[in-house]
């Protein structure tokens, strides 16, 4: 579980701490008083598209009113109620962040990640800037700071050794491969969205499907050309995939993905990095994202994990799970005693979710709805056999 302090850093800041030092104060939510703004919304919701997958797929801003934008509008939404809920608890209890604190984390996060260097390169990766990182980790202290001002906070050594022998496969790695790809972005779905979204007139479904066609065409066609290229010359890979590459997360450091296992990936990707040779360039790949053209660079056989080499990570990821937990409560618990306001109804995440749950029954012929409700009744049922 080496690198989980980074991770649990990334990830909670990504949860909580994001749109800070925004001077556009229009306030488009209201928490007790205390505003969330435009530009935090718009900032958020643009580092969200940027760093999802969805992302990858078009223009998701074009339609407001698309699914998936409504999917992450909603998800922005909530992180930005979640955030100011506890930043007023924080204050409530007088929580502060010591510059001393602030080095010590970051120091214990570099050692972890085996360097400065190693660090760098992942905060690269992940399109995160020195500055931004070390705002999230003063961020992370404080809610740390704040989940143990809930309840004290402990993980035992018995704890850790129970959890390594409960969950064995979390400590089999299984193969690994480091690959760069280069991605020319083509979804069928969100390519039509996208050409609905410009037509100033009504477009037949012929129409729309000969469209989408062509934009298909031609960017398989790219794809191919730079494949047949690359093939001659691998050696231009990196050059390539800075100048050609539409995945925003490694375009910028030349396509590299890092080491992955088959899993992470989607099956068309995984199926082709795992069976071709190192310094190897593929066919033309095609995924739900795209066409792909993929490098491997290198590979990592199966090993596990022995427990003392284990037990710094478990003791971080089980103190995070319970600090998530206590956080969860105290959000749930302030969420209750707040006075929430929308300027716009747009922005109240129960309007976004009648919004979705329509497009699911219209896309579902009302199955969804009913499932739903069955749901329920078979809860209420169960519920009452208990009594």
């Amino acid at each position: 579980m080496k690198g989980s302090k980074l991770l649990v850093t990334l990830a909670v800041s990504a949860l909580l701490f994001t749109g800070c030092g925004i001077k556009n104060q229009n306030a488009i939510i209201k928490i007790n008083d205390k505003a969330i703004t435009q530009a935090q919304y718009d900032e958020l919701i643009d580092k969200s598209i940027a760093q999802s997958p969805f992302g990858k797929m078009g223009d998701l801003k074009g339609n407001k009113d698309g699914f998936l934008y409504l999917m992450m509008e909603q998800q922005v939404i909530n992180q930005l109620i979640i955030q100011e809920l506890l930043e007023q608890e924080a204050d409530a209890r007088g929580i502060k962040v010591t510059n001393k604190e602030v080095d010590d984390e970051l120091k214990e996060i570099i050692d972890q990640m085996g360097g400065k260097d190693q660090l760098m390169a992942i905060l690269k990766q992940n399109g995160i800037s020195v500055g931004d990182f070390k705002k999230d980790v003063k961020n992370q202290v404080k809610m740390q700071k704040l989940a143990n001002s809930v309840g004290k906070i402990s993980i035992s050594d018995k704890e850790c050794e129970d959890y390594y022998k409960k969950n064995p496969d979390k400590f089999q790695n299984p193969q690994q491969v480091r690959a760069s790809h280069i991605l020319i972005s083509a979804n069928e779905y969100q390519i039509g969205e996208d050409i609905k979204s410009k037509s100033k007139k009504e477009i037949s479904d012929e129409d729309l499907k000969a469209q989408v066609k062509k934009v298909m065409d031609e960017k398989k066609a790219l794809a191919d050309k730079l494949d047949k290229e690359l093939k001659a010359d691998s050696s231009k890979f990196t050059e390539y995939a800075k100048k050609y590459s539409e995945d925003p997360g490694s375009a910028k450091i030349g396509g590299d993905l890092g080491f992955f296992a088959k899993e992470q990936m989607v099956p068309e990707f995984s199926k082709v990095a795992f069976s071709i040779k190192p310094n190897t360039v593929s066919d033309v790949v095609k995924t739900p994202y795209g066409y792909h053209i993929i490098l491997v660079q290198d590979r990592r056989e199966p090993m596990i994990t022995p427990y003392d080499k284990a037990q710094k990570g478990i003791k971080d990821y089980l103190t995070n799970e319970k600090q998530i937990q206590a956080l969860d409560k105290l959000t749930t618990s302030a969420k209750k005693k707040a006075k929430i306001e929308y300027a716009d109804e747009r922005y109240n995440p129960e309007e976004i979710q009648k919004k979705l749950s329509k497009q699911v029954d219209d896309a579902t012929g009302g199955a969804a709805s009913k499932i739903k409700e069955q749901s329920k009744k078979d809860k209420a049922k169960a519920d009452k056999a208990k009594k």
